[in-house]
């Protein structure tokens, strides 16, 4: 930030909510740049503020409340300025009405964009799950150009994969499509396969396809196909993803709510359960009897039954209303890395290919950057250890010696 402007005869503050100007804000050509003054405050113990914060919840929900209750409101600044300048921003205002109808037009054309092409790759997805449930196999054109994609990986790579693929036999001749393709690919995913238990595998196996499908108001449904299995009689599973109706800042869709279907579990088969039992003990007759209950339990399958936004009687508890946001976060971000990440590239993520780039951006974000303090604190020891090689220098023989037994040492 710059440096205020200097000058002798004025000598005010720039105005904030806190310290809002009574007359007209200083615009003339002597007015000094705004500038934030010190403000002094009494020393405070902030272990006995902790402490006290700590065992009032009740009261920093209060000032979190009165806080967020000041975001946006005026603090008198722009009704202070001289009736031309507010004039202006007026006018300022509507130049950027038309910006942010611009913008709103961008984003439904990249939207239709979407759209067209996803058209396009539709009949590539369609083409692929025949493959991957032996009801197709691919042409020679595209298992070379397949191969050619292998070959231009690295040779490490080419001679593991190799020494570990199968030998060829009849068995082998004889299996229909790719087995477990999906379930696969999913588990490769790091942010589904931490939803992904031991039980639910059993239930994806039997996963045939993942699909999407645009709605004709902005958002998007997932479907995830299932031959028949033992768990539920589903022939199919979706998931919706709804936008609000207007953009946000930007002109960006904003997300709204994701409604999921009712997965029809058949009898005793329910992945989302689990059935604990408790031995209960009479204290009259000392007889006993186990007492069992149905308690929810983590699944991937609770994908299905998303969370709710927070209710306006929910909004006094900070904790539970920041708990369901981040809930809600969690779970739009699932279904656009299903949507974007998945389903596009199944086969990178069924190979273990696509998580080179997903390292590769994580390396990105964290590595991209060094600590300056810590090339500064090089640069001075190596400037102290040239000081220390001049000075022997200047030294004598015997002391030389004595400096380079002390390195050995």
């Amino acid at each position: 930030m710059s440096e205020p402007i200097r000058n002798k005869k004025l000598d005010m503050t720039a105005p904030t909510p806190q310290n809002t100007p009574a007359n007209n804000a200083p615009i003339s050509s002597h007015a000094q740049q705004p500038g934030v003054a010190s403000i002094k405050e009494e020393d405070l113990d902030r272990v006995a503020a902790a402490s006290i914060f700590a065992q009032n919840p009740k009261l920093v929900s209060m000032i979190e409340g009165k806080l967020g209750s000041l975001v946006g409101k005026s603090s008198g600044y722009i009704e202070a300025l001289p009736a031309p300048v507010r004039r202006r921003v007026a006018g300022l205002k509507g130049v950027q009405k038309e910006h942010t109808k611009l913008e709103g037009e961008f984003q439904e054309e990249v939207l239709q964009l979407e759209k067209k092409y996803f058209a396009k790759f539709t009949p590539l997805y369609e083409k692929r799950a025949k493959i991957i449930n032996g009801a197709a196999e691919p042409s020679e054109e595209e298992v070379k150009a397949g191969e050619t994609e292998d070959e231009e990986d690295d040779d490490e790579d080419e001679a593991g994969a190799k020494s570990s693929a199968p030998s060829d036999s009849a068995a082998n001749e004889n299996v229909s499509g790719i087995p477990e393709f999906w379930l696969s690919a999913m588990k490769n995913q790091i942010s589904l396969a931490e939803l992904i238990t031991d039980r639910d595998e059993v239930a994806l196996k039997s996963l045939t396809d993942i699909r999407m499908e645009y709605l004709e108001q902005p958002g998007f449904r997932l479907i995830f196909e299932f031959a028949p299995n033992e768990f539920f009689s589903n022939k199919a599973i979706t998931k919706t993803y709804f936008y609000q109706e207007e953009s946000g800042y930007g002109g960006d869709f904003i997300y709204d709510h994701a409604e999921g279907d009712k997965i029809d579990w058949l009898p005793n088969q329910d992945l989302t359960v689990k059935i604990e039992s408790k031995k209960q003990r009479n204290k009259n007759t000392k007889q006993t009897r186990v007492v069992k209950k149905t308690v929810p339990t983590d699944s991937f399958f609770n994908f299905f039954n998303p969370p709710s936004a927070p209710k306006d009687e929910d909004a006094d508890d900070a904790d539970a209303s920041s708990d369901i946001e981040e809930r809600l976060e969690l779970d739009y971000q699932l279904g656009e890395d299903i949507k974007e990440k998945l389903i596009p590239r199944a086969v990178d993520w069924f190979t273990g290919e696509a998580l080179r780039y997903e390292e590769l951006d994580d390396e990105l974000e964290e590595g991209d950057f060094e600590d300056e303090d810590d090339d500064e604190e090089d640069d001075l020891s190596d400037d102290r250890d040239e000081d220390d090689e001049s000075e022997d220098e200047d030294d004598g023989s015997k002391p030389k010696q004595e400096a380079a037994e002390c390195k050995q040492s």
